[in-house]
């Protein structure tokens, strides 16, 4: 294979338009698998109480489950490592289809493991097992629906139809409150510690199914086939990252800073969130779900909004409108969060709908900032290893200032911390809104700056 350094590469030309119907199949194919993603890691979290019962008894029992919530991040680097080059070389789709069906079975696992009381510590030991599983297998979910989503849509609508990638996402949190919601209404309190916890695990399979199904009547990306077409698709896997590595370590840089922002955020507010209101703020169990369930819905209506706008006015300023607003709201929301149920949901749903334009805008920013035949590779790789680090232990490292200092508002204190990082990470991002993301030129940059490329031709 002829590489960059050597060859001009083509960027835009005549580029297929995808029908509507195809599209829209596109999308609910990568929604409804990023649904499913993002539905176990809500009723984990949303199951706290109960997993700590029947897995990790004792004084440390919280903090133990959300390590473990953690943990399941480990992985998630080393899946984007496989998985990622891999999508790069035989397409998004076959990947996607892999890493679907890993999770479903993970988080129908989970569901069935025997508690401690029953077969020890052998129970606690599966189930940190499970979650590697699945770690493993998101490293390749998450990049892929985001650039699967993100080459299919058209160059000028690409934020709006991406935001439907992230409804999948809020749609899973909230499926998982809703089933956790109707289980603690119908179940009593001893039911639902002893085998009622089960049920949302268990319906992970089929939600995984109906996923699989979807993803495997689709064909890959227009970009991926017309790399294909022009023989331009990494021969081996271990191309991809050889490019990755040596030509786009700033875009890797890049996009590490602005993950870190987004998922502290994320984290914070749509995992730790119920935990923190029940445990700390003194909210009960059902009141804090209430909450988090009338915020998320809330940023479904209104997502399509954020990824529609930056088609018009660019990402990077409904980044900065969003880094800068959660600045200076988290402390105060915060604070109102701490005075009652009512004020809890302003004080949520004010920071949610703040947060949107970065969650709205992902599959649109992050992919684009890196050329078709690394995209899955850079997407995945970079994504994870910020996302093991800050995001998976978001909810462990609040939990921890909590009981360190005292101090209610220390989540707060974390959130901003993580914007100001991704402001510094943001300005270094080229504005990519309505370009062309097909061929091996990295999008919004000057042909004099393109990495190892020489001599391209207009």
């Amino acid at each position: 294979m002829t590489s960059p350094a050597e060859e001009p590469v083509e960027q835009g030309g005549e580029v297929p338009v995808v029908p509507n119907p195809v599209l829209r199949r596109a999308v609910g194919a990568s929604m409804i698998g990023n649904a499913t993603e993002w539905y176990d890691y809500g009723v984990y979290a949303y199951l706290v109480v109960e997993l700590t019962h029947n897995f990790f008894p004792g004084k440390y029992g919280q903090l133990a489950t959300l390590l473990v919530y953690a943990v399941s991040f480990v992985l998630r680097p080393l899946g984007g490592v496989v998985w990622g080059p891999i999508g790069d070389r035989i397409g998004r789709n076959k990947v996607m289809a892999m890493t679907i069906i890993l999770m479903a079975l993970g988080t129908f696992f989970v569901g069935v493991i025997p508690s401690y009381d029953s077969i020890g510590i052998w129970a606690p030991v599966l189930l940190i097992f499970l979650r590697v599983v699945q770690g493993f297998s998101t490293g390749g979910e998450y990049g892929g629906a985001a650039t699967f989503m993100a080459e299919y849509a058209p160059d000028e609508k690409r934020g709006f139809w991406g935001s439907f990638l992230e409804f999948g996402t809020l749609a899973g949190f909230s499926g998982g409150i809703v089933i956790t919601l109707i289980l603690r209404a119908v179940l009593s309190d001893d039911a639902m510690t002893s085998w009622g916890w089960r049920i949302p695990f268990l319906i992970g399979l089929p939600l995984g199914l109906v996923g699989l199904y979807l993803r495997t009547r689709m064909e890959d990306t227009p970009v991926f086939r017309r790399l294909q077409e022009k023989q331009e698709v990494e021969l081996e896997a271990t191309g991809a990252l050889k490019d990755l590595f040596r030509l786009y370590w700033r875009p890797i840089i890049h996009l590490f800073g602005l993950v870190i922002a987004l998922n502290i955020a994320d984290y914070t507010l749509l995992t730790y969130m119920p935990t923190y209101m029940h445990a700390t703020l003194g909210i009960s169990q059902t009141n804090a779900d209430i909450v988090v369930l009338i915020g998320q819905l809330i940023m479904m209506g209104l997502i399509w909004i954020a990824g529609a706008t930056s088609d018009r006015v660019g990402r990077k300023p409904l980044w900065w409108f969003s880094l800068i607003g959660l600045f200076i709201v988290a402390t105060p929301c915060f604070w109102l969060m701490s005075k009652g149920f009512g004020w809890a949901i302003v004080g949520f749903t004010v920071m949610g709908l703040i947060f949107l334009p970065q969650l709205g805008t992902i599959s649109a920013t992050f992919p684009a900032m890196f050329p078709a035949h690394v995209r899955y590779a850079g997407m995945a790789i970079s994504y994870n290893v910020a996302t093991a680090a800050f995001g998976g232990t978001a909810a462990f490292v609040n939990d921890a200032l909590v009981g360190a200092t005292g101090n209610h508002l220390m989540p707060a204190f974390y959130m901003m911390a993580a914007m100001v990082i991704g402001m510094i990470a943001l300005v270094g991002v080229p504005e990519t809104a309505g370009l062309s993301i097909h061929g091996r030129r990295v999008p919004g940059v000057a042909d004099e700056d393109q990495p190892g490329i020489h001599n391209l031709s207009t």
